[in-house]
């Protein structure tokens, strides 16, 4: 299911809707194994259902995100998961890399806390009984359903953790990783103060472009993990700052 799931993801990335008969068609498979097929993604908010038909969700929210790129989110979000261990106490930021990896360690790790300012994060792993979700709170952006603001450094300053992890909109080599909004890179930095490393989690794709404003942490980055085509040059460059880059 999980490869053919990435196969519907990846051809709904690019015709944005198709007809269950057609995505049976290219993959071989029965409707209504199609049909359970989006069952289960629908569940998991990454598509929506339509009569005879499947779309992804808009874009522009951290749901319609979610699929594109999912199989290297996801072998991204695995890896990552291997660096936290169960009972430890984390911070997690928006992001469809960062929302895969609550996933994971909601599924794979026992007793942990994770500190979030994202709502939609907060909700894709709710239920789970052997996990804590600290919610930040904040100003409520819709369409990322992120809190962002002052009362997010107010709140964070009650913690000291280990790891923070973050999402990415794009890299620069002259001021290093980005966000396209500010109130959001703003609450990034507030949340990086309160812990000993920041991890970033993003596909080579985003090394590529870069948002408008600057993450400006001042203690820097501590690893990278990402998909193999990262850039050679970019990589290096990370590695003579004294980030640790993981490849997957």
């Amino acid at each position: 299911m999980k490869n053919r799931a990435n196969q519907i993801l990846e051809l709904l990335t690019e015709a944005k809707k198709i007809e269950v008969s057609s995505l049976a068609e290219k993959l071989g498979v029965s409707q209504v194994t199609v049909r359970k097929d989006l069952d289960a993604l629908e569940r998991q908010g990454v598509v929506l259902r339509e009569h005879g038909f499947a779309l992804l969700r808009n874009t522009n929210d951290i749901s319609g995100r979610l699929a594109y790129h999912y199989e290297a989110k996801l072998k991204i979000a695995r890896r990552a998961a291997e660096l936290i261990a169960d009972g430890d106490t984390l911070m997690i930021e928006n992001g469809s890399c960062c929302a895969l990896l609550a996933v994971e360690l909601a599924a794979q790790k026992k007793e942990l806390t994770i500190i979030t300012n994202s709502a939609f994060i907060a909700n894709y792993i709710r239920g789970k009984a052997d996990l804590q979700v600290v919610l930040l709170g904040g100003i409520y952006q819709q369409d990322s359903q992120v809190l962002v603001g002052p009362m997010i450094r107010q709140g964070a300053e009650n913690f000291c953790v280990d790891t923070f992890f973050i999402g990415t909109d794009g890299y620069s080599p002259r001021t290093g990783f980005t966000n396209c909004d500010q109130l959001r890179a703003q609450a990034v930095r507030d949340m990086a103060l309160q812990a000993e490393r920041v991890i970033v989690l993003t596909e080579s794709e985003k090394f590529s472009r870069h948002g408008i404003v600057p993450l400006n942490l001042k203690s820097g980055i501590h690893t990278v993990v990402t998909d193999r085509y990262v850039p050679d040059s970019v990589a290096a460059s990370l590695e003579a700052e004294g980030t640790v880059v993981i490849t997957v």
